[in-house]
């Protein structure tokens, strides 16, 4: 179902996945986030500036991205969470998300370690079952970009143990976010541009 609800250019520019009908709740329950998540996708490319700079606390990449839903009325977001037994009270600290909006949580890992999908996951999961998150989406580099990046002289910044698709799926696949319905975009290499 989901191939149906995409809008032909993001159909094409990305390796797209979803996980317990995340399209069905986007597309029902949160039309317009689903409209601000298709206008970033098809907005959004992969500027060799973006490739060739160097790392840092943020990148321009991410910058950018998050711009694109800025606009819209999305911001980070970090939830206060604790749970209540009796009488006693426990912490249950999240992440901060890097966009949220009407229960829609969305994270763009573009090159870090593995593991930030372990945790990304499991703030879906957990705010999931808090009822503060609805669908989770993570956008994040498709596996054939690292050609791009070899020819750039830049794979080795860009390595196996960083955040690509094939491992985002396959820690989707293995439960990483509980029952939280997710969406996953990868971008292609049809998106990069060598002249900005």
């Amino acid at each position: 179902m989901l191939n149906d609800r995409l809008p032909p250019f993001v159909r094409e520019n990305y390796f797209c996945g979803e996980w317990h009908h995340a399209s069905a709740v986007m597309a029902g329950d949160h039309p317009n986030e689903w409209s601000d998540l298709m206008n970033a996708l098809s907005i959004f490319r992969l500027k060799k500036s973006y490739i060739a700079a160097g790392g840092g606390r943020k990148t321009k990449l991410a910058d950018d991205f998050d711009a694109l839903f800025m606009s819209k009325g999305w911001k980070e977001k970090k939830f206060d969470t604790r749970v209540a037994v009796d009488d006693q009270e426990y912490d249950t600290p999240t992440h901060k998300i890097d966009m949220y909006k009407n229960g829609v949580a969305i994270e763009l890992e573009w090159n870090n370690k593995t593991e930030f999908y372990d945790r990304d996951l499991n703030n879906f999961r957990l705010l999931y079952h808090l009822r503060t998150v609805n669908v989770g989406v993570v956008v994040t580099r498709a596996d054939e970009l690292q050609e791009i990046f070899n020819d750039l002289g830049r794979g080795s910044s860009y390595g196996p143990s960083t955040t690509i698709l094939s491992k985002l799926v396959a820690k989707v696949e293995g439960g990483g976010a509980g029952g939280c319905p997710v969406l996953t975009f990868g971008i292609r290499k049809s998106l990069y541009r060598e002249n900005e």
